[in-house]
């Protein structure tokens, strides 16, 4: 079964964040003067392959761990789906 997982990856607070400040200090040069703070991040779309939600819980999670988040830096999160269209698409084309 095809699955489609949204990975977000975030720095931790309290890590320093360069690129929000950046983009902070552009939006209020901008005049969104209300604007206090940004933090940047990282948004992944994925689209795997498992045999049942488990097992596509279990592989984000152990993507997340080895690649796509620093533990030390980053925090992870993730919604994850079946592909629905993916499904329809393979039964209607047998």
């Amino acid at each position: 079964m095809r699955w489609l997982a949204e990975v977000h990856v975030a720095l931790r607070p309290g890590i320093a964040d360069p690129e929000g400040q950046t983009i902070g200090s552009a939006l209020q040069s901008l005049g969104y003067d209300s604007v206090s703070e940004v933090r940047s991040g990282k948004l992944m779309r994925i689209a795997f392959e498992a045999d049942d939600s488990a097992g596509a819980e279990a592989t984000v999670a152990d993507m997340c761990r080895r690649l796509l988040a620093n533990p030390v830096m980053e925090t992870a999160s993730w919604e994850l789906r079946a592909d629905e269209e993916q499904q329809s698409a393979e039964t209607v084309t047998g």
